[in-house]
């Protein structure tokens, strides 16, 4: 896919990281004056740009930032041996999979006595009880978002998908599990779903509407919303907020039939050279003020109970119910699970999916 005019935010963020990224990976933690060098691989956009050059001052290190485009492409690199990572952001299912795996190290919480900021509800969480070895990030959903110009109409299901008016206008995720995960619940049926029938109903709903598909998309689905090329996009819930900021015309919404709720998470992959120095990065991002900045600047949910207790989340965001639902839509929400040998009927409607749609 063509990358297409970047964001004023994504620009700031892009060029704080190139000024500060200018040592290489591996560089000596001691000795004379080399600083440590803080490998984290983690979204675009996905932190805040005063937060990093704050933990730099602080600490006399510098952040190496690399990104991925979605959990599929971090588990990918991963699988295959650490190449220099010091801290990871998997989402939950990925966790439970490292774990098995031995991908991800134990975290020494006596490091990070922050983590009693952090939201009951969002620890001890089934794909890694007692927290052994993730803490939670960010937290949000999968939703539509869609150009209010075009659509002339409030969008609430998955139906609008597949609605012919928005034929060759229409973005879903370039991730099996989340795309399959949308389809399945606008089918009424489970997104963690082992039944060979039940995924296979939902790739060949995709393939019986592909002239609806403009792209599958690697987490860009909000440029493409925001330069006009699609008029909705299967879309992270923070992505979108970020760009109705410079574009009015922009909405984003909960379909009502359910959808993914998912919770991000700072892990240190097996090999990384500077754990304690990751978990002391862990440790800050939990402060309440430091957690703030990072949801005021992302737009997602902030698992932080303190930096909420203490009103340092954006008022706005914290009043609007498309970041942080209502009970009744979060009882609507699934968290995507480790399907274990199911993985790869996914993996297998996925190809059959992304060959038949031609895209």
């Amino acid at each position: 896919m063509q990358l297409i005019k970047p964001m004023k935010r994504l620009l700031t963020f892009l060029l704080l990281f190139v000024m500060s990224a200018t040592v290489a990976f591996g560089c000596s933690p001691t000795g004379g004056n080399q600083q440590q060098v803080l490998s984290i691989y983690n979204y675009a956009s996905y932190i805040a740009p005063e937060a990093i050059a704050q933990f730099e001052k602080e600490n006399n290190v510098k952040i190496q930032y690399d990104t991925f485009e979605n959990s599929d492409a971090l588990y990918a690199k991963l699988k295959q041996g650490n190449p220099g990572y010091d801290l990871i952001f998997p989402a939950d299912y990925i966790v439970k999979i490292m774990v098995a795996e031995n991908i991800i190290e134990p975290l020494n919480l006596n490091n990070i006595p922050n983590q009693k900021n952090l939201d009951p509800k969002f620890i001890n969480q089934s794909f890694d009880p007692g927290n052994k070895y993730s803490l939670p990030y960010q937290w949000g959903t999968m939703g539509i978002g869609y150009n209010f110009k075009a659509t002339k109409t409030e969008i609430n299901s998955w139906a609008a998908m597949f609605d012919p008016k928005y034929t060759g206008k229409t973005a879903w995720q370039d991730d099996a599990r989340y795309t399959l995960a949308g389809v399945l619940m606008y089918l009424g049926l489970d997104p963690n779903t082992t039944n060979p029938e039940e995924i296979n109903k939902a790739r060949d709903l995709l393939i019986k509407n592909k002239n609806m598909i403009a792209a599958f998309v690697p987490d860009t689905g909000q440029a493409l919303l925001d330069q006009g090329e699609v008029n909705l996009t299967m879309e992270w819930s923070g992505d979108i907020f970020q760009v109705m900021k410079e574009n009015s015309n922009l909405r984003y919404a909960i379909p009502k039939e359910g959808t993914v709720i998912f919770s991000d998470n700072m892990a240190i992959p097996k090999g990384a050279r500077h754990k304690e120095l990751a978990e002391k990065f862990i440790n800050f991002a939990l402060q309440p003020e430091i957690g703030a900045k990072i949801s005021n600047f992302t737009r997602f949910g902030s698992p932080n109970k303190a930096a909420i207790d203490k009103g340092l989340i954006d008022p706005q965001d914290l009043k609007n119910p498309q970041i942080y639902p209502p009970a009744e839509v979060l009882g609507k929400m699934k968290f995507l699970e480790d399907v274990g040998k199911a993985t790869a009927l996914y993996d297998r409607a996925w190809t059959e999916v992304k060959a038949g749609a031609g895209k």
